[in-house]
């Protein structure tokens, strides 16, 4: 029996050879530069970048009303809502601050913001893709893992954090 509160440490020897280093990111950045525009008003801050998997996780960031964009994914997605509120058109529920909301693989919707909020963060984990949808119902375009790894070197060369910035998210 220990007589100290808390035991020591497991020492770095004792963790399995190749292990992927673990990733800590504190609270939403006030460094504009960190987000990525993928629309107009409308930005994601990468938080996991998962090319082994073919997953990402990030937070999506809308300051203007409208339609952010209609799409179906052939995987599952998580979301939280930390700020701001969103709906689907073909739902009739809103998410608000605090919400989760789970996405079944395959059904198409389209994400919206509406006119009373200034503001909306929310938390994504997608699986897989994303299938961009026109309004007939047909794939018009598509994004990935990778295709979000670009976009985000791209971002942070252009507004000078590096090409490398980027690394510290994927895994």
């Amino acid at each position: 029996m220990t007589t100290s509160k808390f035991p020591k440490p497991v020492p770095p020897e004792r963790q399995p050879i190749g292990l992927t280093p673990e990733l800590v990111l504190h609270g939403i950045p006030d460094d504009d530069r960190v987000w990525v525009p993928i629309y107009p008003d409308a930005w994601i801050r990468p938080l996991l970048l998962n090319k082994t998997h073919g997953y990402w996780t990030s937070l999506l960031k809308v300051r203007a009303s409208g339609v952010v964009s209609c799409h179906r994914h052939p995987a599952s997605v998580h979301g939280l809502v930390m700020k701001g509120s969103w709906r689907y058109l073909e739902h009739d529920w809103v998410a608000r601050e605090g919400d989760y909301v789970f996405e079944p693989p395959g059904e198409t919707h389209t994400l919206v913001v509406d006119e009373d909020c200034e503001e909306m963060i929310t938390w994504f984990l997608v699986n897989g893709a994303m299938i961009y949808m026109n309004e007939q119902g047909e794939q018009v375009g598509f994004t990935d893992v990778f295709d979000r790894i670009d976009l985000c070197r791209k971002h942070y060369i252009q507004v000078g954090l590096g090409a490398d910035y980027v690394d510290q998210f994927i895994r």
